[in-house]
């Protein structure tokens, strides 16, 4: 057991997500509940993958799945 596994995480809270993405805390939450904002529930704990906030922003995903072109 002497060596440990190195491992890059792959979630961020809320809180954190919240701050990479530049909105408030409450808004990261509110995304969360309407599905705009990725994540995962382990018990009490909500996750966000960071490659599916990877792969929102890249999209232009605007939370309906449709992305920029429905807006137009």
């Amino acid at each position: 057991m002497g060596s440990r596994m190195k491992s890059k995480r792959k979630t961020l809270t809320v809180t954190e997500a919240a701050t990479w993405l530049g909105i408030s805390r409450q808004t990261a939450y509110q995304e969360v509940r309407t599905g705009a904002i990725p994540s995962i529930r382990l018990g009490r704990r909500i996750l966000v993958p960071i490659h599916a906030l990877e792969a929102m922003l890249s999209c232009g995903v605007d939370g309906d799945g449709l992305g920029e072109a429905a807006n137009q």
